[in-house]
């Protein structure tokens, strides 16, 4: 069963990799980390998806009080367990945790241009794109 996982001083080391592939849309494990230490000030939440006890992938949000909504900044699935639902299914759980919250009613996200999976995947979530910065899609979703 899939589920999220704090990640902590116990357990931030996870030997997940990101595909060469995919190195030019999704941060790695420590840039995930450093981006969550950068927004400590904003709630970040860095997570592991988890299988059971296997860890899959791993993911970060945070507040963005001056927007009035939730950054959900990183998310990749290590490049052995990719193509079995798992980044879908995580992406449900961070929304679901996200309207339990309640604090705000939107999230936004972006994405790289060409990465097609994450557009995919964010279309069929009910998420839509609201600018374009650069090589950057903006994407936001009412909660």
């Amino acid at each position: 069963m899939v589920h999220l996982v704090d990640v902590g001083p116990d357990n931030w080391r996870l030997g997940l990799r990101v595909s060469e592939s995919q190195k030019r849309y999704v941060a790695d494990s420590a840039g995930i980390l450093a981006r969550a230490y950068a927004y400590r000030d904003f709630r970040s939440r860095a997570f592991a998806i988890c299988d059971g006890d296997t860890p899959v992938g791993m993911g970060l949000y945070y507040d963005l009080p001056d927007m009035e909504c939730y950054d959900f900044s990183q998310i990749f699935i290590d490049e052995r367990f990719q193509g079995n639902g798992y980044g879908k299914a995580a992406v449900k759980l961070v929304l679901e945790e996200m309207r339990q919250d309640g604090r705000f009613s939107k999230v936004d996200l972006c994405y790289i241009e060409g990465n097609l999976a994450a557009r995919r995947l964010y279309e069929e979530l009910g998420f839509v794109e609201t600018e374009r910065d650069g090589d950057e899609i903006i994407m936001e979703m009412k909660l």
